[in-house]
């Protein structure tokens, strides 16, 4: 459940008046996502999109909700936050900081479902992003090298039966495919996670949303492909229709350049480790009294790392149509 500040009625009508926005009929918590608390509000004659930031603070949910805004102006298909009676984007519900959005309606692709058509457009929203963001502040992000290797010591010190005997090899593989990587590589702001469940579509088949651009920041724009390419283009392995659709897309509207073509293996491989050790320590080991609070599988994605690693650079590029 996304849901772990839990908020009543009366301090929803509290959060709405700060928006001039009257006529509160109801709300529910939204059981998706794992980072922060998500509700649906009726008010005003809407539907209205609330997130309690649960790791952020202040500052950076400012950062966040100023970057969307601009986003959305300049065309990126997200929905842009709402201003509050003074001006500021930014609330407080019990302690933390709180933004309200407008509603988008919208469905999920499962994997099944996605089409060449579906990778190729977003592959092409996925450039857009970069491109409208060019001039955006960057952070450094959470999930460099030196902070998967903390999370690395911190699974091999837990002394859990299941996953401290990983940690070593995790570790080897980690290093060698950081090294791997070219520092050179175009940079700037990165989605960082435009998995299934972040993407809207409407019902003629187009994009209606990009959401949850928690983990945006500094990053190599082949990296973020990558990693789109490995949530949205692999089933039992990677299909080539799908990759190499979703490669063309983005071409499309921010061609790759011959430096970035060839680096994309080495981005693909530490994409597939920063989300293996990332579920290991975020919902693998984390549990409660009714078990992780979302079920996001690791071996998945060291299967994908197993799969690169087969294939090769050569081999992939050809797979991706790079």
């Amino acid at each position: 459940m996304a849901v772990m500040t839990a908020i009543t009625a009366e301090e929803a009508k509290s959060l709405l008046d700060q928006y001039a926005i009257a006529d509160f009929r109801a709300m529910e918590g939204i059981a998706g996502g794992s980072v922060n608390s998500n509700f649906a509000l009726e008010a005003g004659g809407r539907r209205l999109f609330l997130r309690i930031y649960e790791e952020q603070g202040r500052a950076g949910a400012e950062r966040e909700t100023a970057m969307l805004e601009r986003l959305a102006a300049a065309g990126v298909p997200t929905p842009a936050p709402l201003r509050r009676a003074d001006g500021a984007f930014v609330s407080t519900v019990r302690g933390k900081p709180a933004a309200l959005f407008p509603w988008r309606d919208g469905t999920m692709r499962c994997q099944a479902s996605v089409t060449p058509e579906d990778a190729r457009g977003v592959g092409e929203a996925l450039a857009r992003v970069h491109v409208a963001a060019a001039a955006e502040r960057r952070d450094a992000g959470r999930f460099r090298f030196a902070d998967l290797s903390v999370r690395l010591d911190g699974i091999e010190a837990s002394g859990n039966a299941a996953f401290a005997p990983l940690a070593p090899a995790l570790r080897e593989a980690l290093r060698e495919a950081d090294a791997a990587r070219d520092p050179g590589l175009p940079h700037g702001l990165v989605h960082g996670d435009l998995f299934r469940d972040n993407v809207l579509w409407d019902a003629g088949g187009s994009i209606a949303a990009l959401l949850d651009f928690e983990s945006a920041c500094d990053g190599t724009y082949a990296y973020d492909l990558m990693v789109t390419v490995l949530s949205w283009c692999v089933g039992d392995d990677i299909e080539d229709g799908l990759a190499r659709a979703m490669t063309a897309g983005y071409d499309r509207v921010r061609p790759l350049g011959e430096r970035e073509r060839q680096g994309l293996w080495a981005e693909a491989r530490f994409g597939a480790l920063r989300f293996t050790i990332t579920r290991i320590t975020d919902y693998a080991m984390r549990t409660g009294a009714e078990g992780p609070r979302v079920v996001k599988d690791w071996r998945r994605f060291m299967m994908r790392f197993e799969k690169l690693g087969a294939l090769g650079s050569v081999g992939f590029r050809a797979r991706v149509g790079a």
